[in-house]
């Protein structure tokens, strides 16, 4: 069956760096573009991150817009958001979804505090 697992969450200081992890199977994973939303608490989820299905097109959240970065392995069937310069505001459960014409997949999300 379909599977998206995200890993690599966690509690970060401010400045500090998380690599979030999201190991696809079930499905063509090359064949689907890839995204990262957010949702913190009492807030509207929110697009953060898009790569296209080959990797060589990425978009960006206004917000995270040069501390974060999308990337993909189509070999591992995963793909990662680095993110760096964190910030307080970044805190939300993380998570990945695939999707084509036909499909939407959601992982479960992964937890990423920022806090001192």
């Amino acid at each position: 069956q379909v599977q998206l697992v995200e890993s690599g969450g966690g509690l970060v200081q401010p400045g500090g760096s998380l690599r979030l992890s999201c190991a696809a199977s079930g499905f063509t994973f090359r064949l689907y573009l890839m995204s990262w939303y957010r949702q913190a608490p009492e807030k509207e989820r929110e697009l953060v991150a898009t790569i296209s299905i080959n990797g060589d097109g990425t978009s960006y959240a206004d917000s995270v817009k040069g501390r974060f970065t999308i990337s993909r392995d189509n070999a591992k069937n995963t793909v990662y958001l680095q993110m760096n310069s964190l910030k307080p505001e970044d805190t939300a459960v993380y998570y990945c979804t695939a999707r084509n014409i036909f499909n939407t997949y959601w992982g479960q999300g992964t937890q990423v505090t920022v806090s001192s």
